[in-house]
């Protein structure tokens, strides 16, 4: 009795072990799937999910998985193709209403020159300012399609933070003095040094500062920290938290902003996120504060 008895343990431990290997292989090739699955949806490659196991669940479980991987890569290849193919279209379309529109501003010029009534006058007076509106949302639109290319900036070079940020506010200097705001600059005296493309950056400071003189109340303050976070903050009573909210949203304006295209801060954060860096706004207490911030990295 006892040596049967001795069989049945063995038989059970020996089954334990076979459970236990079969378990260890199982979680294994769970492994394995789960790595290569964020493997595959991070990177661009044609290469499927290959397990070392045997086991009959785990490969059907891994074949399923590759056919959802061929119909998410064919539909990710439609998004970037129909993606590319929008964003040429308004690069084509904006190109093509510069040269008519840079004709009727010339023909509009001479007209001005010309006598005519007070209320010939006035109609056109509202013609130019709407194509005036016309040729900046044009121009937008451009530089929006060639901003939002899935191809960033190529070149970048040490910049420093500091020099960059200056001669920007200074190259709005006359706009700022028109809008009666007088800046409160506070930046480090040690250089803040980041590997950026040159022309994105002064376009990203650009697009901040034109949104600060648009919204702001007659003020703006503009920090620097010494670890690369660039504060731009002003009154702004005429918004509320949900605009400011919206304000990156491509086409979204404030209806109090005036020539407004919606474009400048989107454009701005496109231009931020591909080189690497965050941009967010945040509202309180009347005071409209954009946050920019550019980690070390190397490229």
């Amino acid at each position: 009795m006892s040596v049967c008895l001795w069989i049945f343990v063995g038989i059970l431990i020996l089954i334990l072990i076979l459970l236990i290997a079969k378990i260890r292989l199982m979680q294994k090739s769970a492994q394995e799937i789960r790595e290569a699955f964020s493997d595959r949806l991070h990177t661009d490659t044609n290469l499927l999910i290959a397990i070392s196991s045997r086991d009959r669940f785990m490969c059907e479980l891994a074949d399923c998985i590759n056919e959802q991987l061929r119909l998410l890569r064919s539909q990710r290849h439609q998004f970037h193709q129909g993606d590319q193919a929008v964003k040429d279209t308004i690069t084509n379309i904006s190109h093509d209403l510069r040269t008519p529109l840079t004709a009727i501003c010339g023909y509009l010029d001479l007209l001005e020159q010309e006598e005519k009534s007070q209320e010939a006058e006035r109609f056109l007076g509202i013609i130019k300012n709407r194509t005036d509106a016309l040729t900046l949302l044009t121009e937008e639109l451009f530089r929006y399609s060639m901003a939002a290319s899935v191809t960033p900036y190529a070149v970048y070079e040490k910049v420093t933070l500091n020099d960059i940020l200056e001669e920007s506010l200074l190259a709005h200097y006359a706009a700022l003095q028109n809008s009666r705001i007088i800046p409160v600059i506070s930046m480090p005296d040690q250089k803040v040094i980041r590997l950026l493309n040159r022309q994105a950056l002064s376009r990203i400071f650009e697009n901040i500062i034109g949104n600060a003189i648009k919204y702001s109340s007659g003020d703006l303050q503009v920090t620097l920290s010494i670890d690369g976070n660039i504060i731009f903050s002003n009154h702004a009573p005429t918004l509320n938290e949900v605009q400011v909210q919206k304000l990156f949203h491509r086409l979204y304006t404030v209806e109090t902003a005036e020539r407004s295209t919606g474009l400048g801060l989107s454009i701005a954060k496109t231009l931020t996120e591909q080189m690497g860096g965050y941009i967010f706004a945040q509202y309180s207490e009347g005071m409209l504060r954009i946050n920019l911030c550019f980690d070390p990295q190397e490229r």
